[in-house]
């Protein structure tokens, strides 16, 4: 029996279709809907892209079953990440439902000034990423409250956003205990402090710059904030104990707890706290909906499980109070997850058909100096971030990638992995069909195209790895290597 014939190697135009396609349509679905393009139009310019990938593979000797396994494989990678979607929706709907959220708004009404409110939102959450190892579980804890106090005072959603998430990144990028950096230094195969401490000289570099520009673009303090907590008290019973969830998402985080494990028992808690210190609000809720004729036990419990599966809507009759706490719920996560799903698919098919071989061999061959080297490095980062939606294939496929070529040239594998992490990280926020990127706008409320141009860290780290290596600083080459 003759064997098949093996697939025969991309073009360059056939890697650049499905590449060009993706960025075509997703831009087209933008011009069409605006901020509703992620609610479906997107998905499906992705999908559409994905096809397109598919019939060039198939071309070339790829079988349909392969490609389709490929799909299904990059998908299953990014199961975790859906489940964590799920998990801080009902986040969202629970801590709006206990009083969580509100306290948190509440609080930080009277400590936080708008003069350097995006400066404070940005230092917090870098602290609170970087002794929790998670972009991600700050940004659905802390980063919620911080936006929540932003509406509140009228402050810009946008800039908001884009401190949360500088702040969030800069921790997720030089802590020990993300699996980022860990994942950065073990595909390299360099100290995992080692990597750490030269990913945190440019990284700290870009956060001062951030924080530059936050505190700049400030406003004068004289902004009236006691209308709001008055408000806040008169509808709420606001006390330290509502804090209790957000300590235990903290705290399972700082032991090291897997991240959907922290947050789901972290909206557990919130539901055991409403019904504790808000059971007629809680009550109230469940009644809402249909049946008000239920037992009381059983009226708690329809209202948690609302929250949990829908979110909570607010009734306070306080305009501003009901839009903060109308919100949350696994399906408010889901057009994100749809989203997620698609461009995973379109990742897997691109990888299995070659054209992220076929786009990034090239750029090596072509890059002479070191300073081009590690910007080609930085470009292909990018680009997987771009095309397979995912932050742990653009740490993981140019580590592997430029490995062999960083070797030749004699650099040491921490130049590497520090060129990797501080591009592959910050950078999968400002995608918008990223697992990343989409996570921070449906968890924030804010597009990512529209907090895009203020995550000042996320622009300007990469393009820090790129400077520092033109520079020719710390370039560090292996023990008896030359030029």
């Amino acid at each position: 029996m003759n064997e098949p014939d093996a697939p025969q190697p991309l073009s360059t135009v056939e890697a650049l279709i499905p590449v060009a396609c993706l960025i075509l349509l997703v831009a087209l679905a933008f011009y069409l809907f605006g901020d509703a393009s992620a609610s479906g139009p997107t998905q499906v310019a992705i999908v559409v892209s994905g096809m397109i990938a598919v019939f060039i593979a198939w071309r070339r000797g790829h079988s349909l079953s392969s490609l389709n396994a490929a799909a299904i494989a990059s998908v299953s990678s990014g199961i975790g990440a859906i489940f964590i979607l799920f998990a801080v929706g009902a986040l969202i709907g629970t801590w709006a439902l206990s009083g969580t959220l509100i306290a948190m708004v509440y609080y930080g009404l009277q400590i936080l000034n708008p003069a350097y409110f995006y400066f404070t939102a940005a230092i917090v959450c870098a602290v609170v990423s970087f002794c929790i190892g998670s972009s991600w579980t700050a940004v659905g804890t802390i980063g919620i409250g911080l936006m929540g106090v932003a509406l509140s005072i009228e402050m810009d959603p946008a800039i908001t956003a884009g401190a949360i998430i500088s702040g969030a990144y800069f921790g997720d990028t030089v802590s020990p205990l993300s699996d980022s950096a860990n994942l950065a230094a073990g595909v390299v195969g360099v100290n995992l402090y080692e990597h750490v401490r030269e990913t945190a000289l440019t990284s700290s570099i870009a956060l001062a710059i951030a924080l530059l520009v936050f505190w700049m673009i400030g406003r004068p303090a004289d902004f009236n904030t006691s209308g709001e907590i008055a408000a806040m008290a008169g509808a709420f019973d606001i006390s330290p104990v509502l804090f209790l969830p957000l300590v235990v998402v903290i705290g399972l985080a700082l032991f090291k707890m897997p991240p959907f494990t922290s947050i789901f028992l972290g909206a557990i808690t919130a539901c055991v706290l409403a019904v504790v210190v808000a059971p007629e609000r809680v009550m109230a809720f469940a009644g809402t909906v249909s049946r008000d004729d239920l037992p009381a036990w059983l009226l708690l419990v329809k209202g948690v499980w609302l929250a949990f599966a829908n979110g909570y809507v607010s009734t306070t009759g306080v305009a501003d109070i009901d839009q903060l706490l109308s919100r949350g719920g696994m399906e408010s996560m889901l057009d994100t997850i749809w989203l997620v799903i698609a461009a995973l698919a379109f990742g897997g098919v691109v990888e299995k058909a070659g054209v992220l071989d076929k786009l990034v061999t090239p750029v090596i061959s072509a890059a002479k100096t070191t300073g081009a080297l590690i910007a080609s490095l930085v470009a292909a980062v990018i680009a997987m971030n771009v095309i397979t939606a995912d932050q742990y294939i653009s740490i993981a496929l140019p580590g592997r990638m430029f490995k062999a070529a960083f070797a030749r040239r004699g650099f040491a594998a921490v130049v590497l992995s520090r060129a990797v992490g501080g591009a592959a990280t910050p950078t999968s926020a400002l995608v918008p069909w990223n697992s990343c990127g989409a996570y921070m706008a449906a968890t924030l409320g804010v597009p990512t195209l529209v907090y895009f141009p203020y995550a000042v860290f996320s622009l300007v780290s990469p393009l820090l790895v790129i400077a520092v290596a033109f520079a020719g600083l710390r370039t560090m080459r292996e023990p008896d290597t030359t030029e």
